[in-house]
């Protein structure tokens, strides 16, 4: 028989095999699952990363690069046709030296990634026309309409539409219909690689859609399996605990169960159901208050009953506890209050608080002292601020330092005071009777987070129990805490009216400031209004008058146009010449000419009647009146002439 009952428990199927066959399977499709789906991840991966790092900046490139070739035909119309538009001028040269060239480079690397030869082939033939058309643009306009004299002539001008209308837009045109060639290829190329993500969505939905099925079948499959092998006898089980939960101590009548665990569970149930009939009379009679019913346990690890008897011998010692424990309860509820109700008034809230917890106590005397507010470098003293039949007279003046006395080692230490021993001069607790010595005195600091903000002593003709010391230190701390808050709010107000009377201050400065800037403000529109009358000046003269600038050596810097066709040179023969080339040959012999410049570059302006020659050689008369030209510190940079010629 015992042969035959250790065979069927070497072969019987426990309930953790059951369960973690029915996971392994599970997880092996879990898995199987978890693989397609990388797989299929994978691809999607590879596709998307080709679409977001070839095709699509591959396609917006393109894109790019025809609003590029459009914007350059714009920007080069606008050379020819808008003299002064020297913002679209900058713009052609930035498109031409810089965003053409990183356009290409981007471009080029992504061409190396291209599927297709063909659209290689039709991109370098772009690069090939645009570069050719930005050489067109170049040097049969740009380098031809440099200066205000190129527009003024008409052969240059001609020259130069005829390049636009012959040359730019054809070749602009032809580009970009290539460009759209390009474009509707990577455009094709495109919708293809989203074809392919679709698919393999769809693929992968397919895939995980048939796995969970099976999961979700083969789950169900092994939750009935369970639950006949588990469910119904565990159920059984659950009646019995269920009725000793209710305290029902009936014996079920077992039922058939299985080769496992939960036949041992079965079998332990027996036994616990027997054990518990023993205790609960045990129970019954600690419950009427019986605590001298002797009980003998089960055994040594009779946890029930160990824990009964224990309860047994501590019961008496709860009631104590939990009369301690409320009383400590409402005395914290009690002070809380006073300390919320009394925060604006530090002085009525010590008063409060001495006379409460004295009474709370029992006691018969107690007093309050608080931390004086000092500067740094005074000695920090601590004053009675409020008493409880007290000799409040004996003590109001008196300033107590920190380790003076009994209250101020309490300051000095940070830990309480108690004693039970009061010396005869110490204090006199006074009553109709007379004047007596206290038998108890107790000394708390007031102390939060390490910081003491005052004490709290205590006299009485009691002893003060363990408990109550407790009590009071932590009423002490919540004294500390509302005390630290009231003089935060006090130095926060008295902090906030002087922001107050700074603010004012900053106000008064602020408008002198804006008085200021009004005053600053008229003075720069005056001086607006007059470089504006000079630029208007200079305007005019250039507009009637020859005018041309020198350096202080006499090398010509700038001309205007009527200077120019006075003596017939054009701007590029006379940039940078001598103003020799303008003087006779008995002037340029001469040391009065030599002379003349220097005076000039010395500072001293020169004018009159001279005898000058234009390109032709030919000898003009012109009245000329030289000028120096001196910057902030008086030096001189430059010199000017103004000139007309006298018939």
């Amino acid at each position: 028989m015992e042969e035959t009952q250790k065979k069927k428990k070497s072969l019987r199927l426990t309930i953790g095999n059951k369960i973690l066959a029915g996971f392994l399977i599970l997880i092996a499709l879990f898995i199987v699952n978890v693989l397609i789906v990388i797989w299929k991840g994978n691809v999607i991966d590879s596709v998307v990363n080709s679409s977001s790092n070839v095709y699509r900046p591959s396609q917006s490139g393109i894109k790019d690069f025809i609003l590029m070739v459009t914007r350059s035909k714009m920007l080069v119309t606008n050379w020819v046709y808008l003299q002064t538009n020297q913002e679209d001028k900058n713009a052609l040269r930035q498109l031409q030296d810089y965003d053409y060239p990183a356009l290409k480079g981007e471009l080029t690397k992504l061409m190396a990634t291209w599927e297709s030869d063909s659209q290689k082939r039709w991109m370098d033939t772009v690069f090939l026309s645009f570069d050719t058309l930005l050489n067109v643009q170049k040097e049969s306009i740009m380098a031809n309409l440099q200066s205000f004299e190129n527009y003024e002539d008409p052969l240059t001008k001609l020259l130069a539409e005829d390049a636009i209308e012959s040359q730019v837009i054809p070749r602009t045109t032809k580009l970009i219909t290539l460009l759209n060639r390009v474009a509707a290829k990577q455009t094709e190329v495109t919708v293809r690689s989203d074809n392919e993500i679709k698919d393999s969505i769809k693929s992968l939905r397919n895939y995980t859609l048939f796995l969970g099925t099976s999961i979700i079948l083969i789950g169900l499959f092994s939750a009935f399996f369970l639950r006949r092998a588990i469910t119904k006898p565990v159920n059984f089980l659950k009646n019995v605990v269920v009725k000793l939960g209710r305290g029902e101590l009936v014996e079920e009548k077992q039922a058939q169960f299985t080769n496992d665990e939960i036949g041992d569970m079965a079998v332990a149930m027996d036994n616990l159901v027997t054990g518990l009939k023993g205790t609960s009379l045990f129970a019954e009679n600690i419950g009427n208050g019986n605590y001298q019913t002797e009980f003998k346990p089960l055994s040594e690890h009779d946890v029930l009953g160990n824990a009964l008897i224990n309860m047994r011998d501590n019961l008496s010692k709860v009631a104590d506890d939990d009369k301690k424990r409320n009383w400590a309860t409402e005395g914290m509820a009690k002070f809380g209050e006073i300390l919320r109700t009394n925060t604006n008034d530090l002085n009525k809230l010590a008063d409060e608080i001495v006379g409460n917890l004295v009474k709370y106590l029992k006691a018969n005397q107690g007093a309050l002292y608080i931390i004086d507010d000092a500067d740094e470098n005074e000695e920090p003293t601590m004053s009675m601020k409020a008493c409880y039949a007290w000799d409040k007279k004996k003590f109001l003046n008196q300033k107590i330092y920190r380790g003076e006395g009994l209250a101020g080692q309490a300051w000095q230490e940070g830990d309480l005071v108690y004693l039970t021993e009061v010396p005869q001069n110490y204090i006199k607790i006074t009553s109709g009777l007379g004047d007596s010595n206290p038998t108890s005195v107790l000394i708390v600091p007031l102390k939060v987070n390490d910081q003491i903000f005052g004490v709290v002593e205590i006299a009485s003709f009691n002893l003060f129990q363990d408990f109550e010391m407790e009590f009071v230190q932590k009423i002490a701390e919540s004294i500390a805490s509302t005390i630290s808050s009231v003089k935060i709010n006090a130095r926060t107000q008295r902090l906030l009216e002087e922001s107050q009377e700074m603010t004012e201050q900053m106000r008064a400065q602020e408008e002198e400031m804006r008085q200021n800037m009004e005053e600053l403000q008229a003075t720069q529109e005056e001086m607006q209004r007059s470089q504006s009358e000079t630029d208007s000046t200079l305007s005019a003269i250039h507009g009637s008058l020859s005018v041309a600038d020198y350096s202080i050596d006499g090398s010509i810097t700038k001309v205007n146009s009527n200077f120019l066709e006075l003596f017939g040179y054009t701007q590029d023969d006379v940039m940078g010449e001598h103003h020799r080339i303008f003087a006779t040959k008995e002037d340029k012999a001469s040391d009065d000419y030599r002379q003349f410049w220097k005076d000039l570059a010395a500072g001293y302006p020169k004018k009159g009647t001279f005898k000058r020659m234009n390109r032709k050689g030919e000898i003009i008369t012109v009245r000329s009146s030289f000028s120096p030209i001196k910057n902030r510190t008086g030096e001189v940079v430059k010199l000017m002439e103004i000139t007309y010629e006298l018939k």
